[in-house]
């Protein structure tokens, strides 16, 4: 038997789809008033709409990022989106953070795998979820890429405009929540091209060393040094020189609340060693 559809009834579907009034009595309309055949209509409808917008740029988007140290695994997703204003919308933001906790728990192989799995209380695909935002804010809707991972210490940070998003894995027997934000934050801001010294290549350290030596040689001044002395003057341009490119030699980007303190430090005082970071920026081209 038909349920009659009811300006109740319509409200309540809107309220459950955040979809137009309009479109909420024509779901009702189609099938005869029942809210579970009702939200399945709208999905296929949002379906076709994703469809229909298949040509258009997705230049804008949002990072989010989820972190669980308790299950020691993270994840970092990039989502975009057709215009700015709507990848600062509550529905999109939200969405990019729960596709990041999805992929932190789920662990999918990759995109296609991700976009064709269930999320968790029956409420449809990861695609279904993205098809349904995509009904709300009109606009195509793309997981772009993400990357996971496990087995350490994780601390996450996006930029209040979602652009850019960074995730720090680190060694250690428990994490500093607020530390590794920060580091987080730092790596946002500078994004340094290595974690350590000993992540910089061979060949990018000796060609370092060969500016050093080559400053030191064209100063007249260091003719009549010892050689014991221009070996810790040598030492100490080179760490100048790194701490352009390397995290663990650059001092903290929050010099009021980590004074005179080195990123390295700061790990090291809270009994942290860092391992890799993963920084995303909406719209970069990976290299």
């Amino acid at each position: 038997m038909a349920t009659p559809v009811t300006p109740q009834l319509v409200k309540q579907l809107r309220d459950r789809t955040d979809q137009p009034m309009g479109l909420c009595k024509q779901a009702l309309d189609q099938n005869a008033g029942d809210l579970d055949q009702a939200i399945e209509w709208l999905r296929a409808q949002n379906s076709k709409m994703g469809v229909k917008r298949e040509g258009n740029e997705t230049a804008e988007g949002r990072i989010g990022a989820f972190v669980d140290n308790a299950a020691k695994a993270a994840a970092i997703v990039e989502m975009r989106c057709e215009s700015a204003p709507s990848a600062k919308s509550d529905q999109f933001v939200a969405l990019a953070n729960e596709l990041a906790k999805f992929v932190a728990q789920k662990n999918p192989a990759d995109v296609a795998a991700a976009l064709a799995q269930p999320l968790p209380g029956g409420s449809g695909t990861v695609q279904d979820r993205i098809n349904d935002v995509v009904g709300v804010i009109r606009e195509r809707m793309v997981l772009h890429k993400f990357q996971r991972l496990e087995g350490g210490v994780y601390g996450a940070y996006v930029h209040h405009d979602g652009s850019v998003g960074v995730m720090v894995e680190c060694k250690g027997a428990a994490a500093n929540d607020e530390l590794l934000k920060d580091v987080a934050a730092h790596v946002a801001a500078l994004n340094p091209p290595y974690v350590s010294t000993a992540t910089v290549p061979a060949d990018v350290l000796a060609k370092e060393k060969g500016f050093v030596d080559a400053e030191l040689k064209a100063d007249p001044k260091n003719a009549s040094k010892p050689a014991n002395i221009l070996e810790k003057i040598a030492e100490g341009k080179l760490k100048t020189r790194l701490a352009e490119v390397v995290l663990t030699e650059q001092p903290m980007a929050n010099a009021g609340k980590y004074p005179n303190t080195t990123v390295g430090q700061a790990l090291h005082k809270a009994g942290l060693e860092p391992v890799r970071f993963v920084r995303f920026k909406v719209g970069a081209v990976a290299l």
